[in-house]
Order: C-alpha cells, then sequence, then structure tokens
C-alpha cells in the first residue's frame, strides 16, 4: 500500500519550508524568531526578559562617588496561541489518471494557504506600533508621493532613535509599483546591495528593504498599511505540530492531516512606523 512508503517527518519538514519560503511579514529581516525554540503545542508561552537601561552619570575626577544601581527587568509573553489546519485527500482513482503522485503539489498548496494566514497574522499587528509612529492616512497617488511618505518614515524613525542597521518597509504591490516611475527609487543591484533577495523583495532606498504583500492590512476602501521597522519589534514562533498520513475508511485515497502551530508579539512598538496609504 502507498500508505507505507509515507515518511511523517519528511513530509512535516517539506511543509515547514515551504511555508516560510513564502512568509513576508513572518520572514527573518522582518520579524525575528530568536525565542521560537522547541514548540510542542498549543498554547505554549515563550517568556522574553528585557533590563532596564543603566543611568548615564558625568564623572569628577577625585570628587566623584560611584554607587552602582540596580536595573530592573521586566517579562512580556509570547504565547503560541494561533492553530490552524488542513485536511485533504487524493482518491486512487484520480491519483492513477494523474500519471503521477499528486501529494507533492497538494501539500505545496497547502504551505501557501497556511503562509496566508499566518503572514496575515502578522501584518495586522501594526496596530500595536506606538501612538507617536502612527503617521496617519495620506493619499498616495503619484511616484513623487510615494517616494515622500518614505522618507516621512525614516524621518520618524530617526528620530525615534531606531536602529538603521535591517531597516526594513512592506505594503501593497500597488504602492511600490508607482515608485518604478521615481528616478529616486534605487533597486538592489543599483543600491550596490549583495544581500539575499527576501521573499517580495523588490528593491532598497533611504535605507530600507522594501518588500511587497498581498497581505498588508486594508483598514477599509482604498486604504493600505505600509509599515516599517527593524526585526527586533517583533518576535514570531512558528512550528509544523502534526502531519498524519491515513487511509478514510468510507473512501479509497490517501489522506492527509496537518497542524500549524504558531504566535508573535510585538516586543519594541516604539521600533514600528505605520502610514495608511489611500489610492485616492
Amino acid at each position: 500500500m502507498a500508505i507505507t512508503r509515507f515518511r511523517p517527518e519528511v513530509w512535516s519538514a517539506r511543509l515547514l519550508v515551504g511555508t516560510r519560503t513564502r512568509l513576508v511579514y513572518g520572514q527573518p529581516g522582518v520579524v525575528n524568531r530568536d525565542y521560537e525554540g522547541e514548540i510542542a503545542e498549543s498554547g505554549d508561552i515563550v517568556r522574553i526578559t528585557s533590563i532596564s537601561d543603566p543611568t548615564i552619570g558625568t564623572y569628577t575626577a577625585n570628587s566623584t562617588v560611584i554607587t552602582p544601581e540596580e536595573l530592573t527587568d521586566a517579562q512580556r509573553t509570547l504565547q503560541v496561541d494561533q492553530s490552524k489546519y488542513f485536511a485533504f485527500k487524493v482518491d486512487d482513482v484520480d491519483k492513477r489518471q494523474a500519471k503521477g503522485s499528486v501529494m507533492p503539489e497538494a501539500m505545496s498548496r497547502a504551505a501557501y494557504q497556511l503562509a496566508k494566514v499566518a503572514d496575515s497574522y502578522v501584518a495586522n499587528l501594526y496596530t500595536q506600533a506606538a501612538t507617536a509612529n502612527q503617521l496617519g492616512t495620506v493619499a498616495v497617488t503619484t511616484a513623487d508621493l510615494a517616494y515622500a511618505q518614505i522618507r516621512a518614515m525614516k524621518l520618524r524613525m530617526d528620530e525615534a532613535d531606531i536602529p538603521e542597521e535591517g531597516r526594513y518597509l512592506v505594503g501593497p504591490h500597488w504602492f511600490f509599483s508607482l515608485l518604478l516611475d521615481s528616478s529616486k527609487y534605487l533597486d538592489a543591484s543599483a543600491s550596490g546591495s549583495n544581500e539575499p533577495l527576501r521573499n517580495g523583495f523588490v528593491g532598497r532606498t533611504l535605507g530600507f528593504n522594501l518588500a511587497q504583500s498581498n497581505q498588508a492590512p486594508n483598514p477599509t476602501g482604498d486604504d493600505f498599511v505600509v509599515q516599517a521597522g527593524v526585526p527586533q519589534a517583533i518576535s514570531f514562533a512558528e512550528q509544523i505540530n502534526k502531519t498524519e498520513a491515513y487511509r478514510p475508511e468510507n473512501s479509497f485515497s490517501d489522506a492527509i492531516k496537518g497542524l500549524h502551530l504558531y504566535g508573535a508579539k510585538v516586543i519594541r512598538p516604539d521600533h514600528i512606523v505605520t502610514l495608511v496609504a489611500s489610492k485616492t
């Protein structure tokens, strides 16, 4: 029987890789996976501890008495509270008529759909950006207006003392399509970047790695969210927890079901800047 040749660990690994290669908001470079660890069951909690900044004082020789301060710590929790599943079957007759195994294609499609759901979940964390970093709604109908808003987001990040290393900007396809009419826009080769291309990567300008996604939040009508930040701001953890193959009792077919567990946490809301760009 075909089912005897099924290897759960192989299918599980293939599906997880397939999911990760399609993530935009959930990929390294936009989020971090520092606390991913080993996820066993839905509801697992990753505890994240942060330390307060030391106070900087002025030292005067032969005068200053140095008294070390006691740093404080704070703890946040990243809960793996998202559980999504898929389940499908392929009839023996259909599989034979297809003159080949359709399981790899079906698994690829399952990975793609899981990625869309997970990416949308991470994308919608934009609402947790610090209030001062939410730049409001702006009409963006030309290349110059698109570029001007990227520049405004850069300025806000600079003023908020957000690290320059690893800055990204993600938004809808139409926003970056406008930029193609701007001579100020630099693609990856023109910017001299030798970084590997990321999912959705469309270029680099003003210190941002630019990526486009169909999962860009659409709060209302023609308004879409453009998000900028650094990977330290959001932590994401995922795991394909279970993948099982079986023969349904009521049909002659092979079936597979899988469970995708994940969670995300905004660790530094002050390291995210958002803009709602309106097409009209």
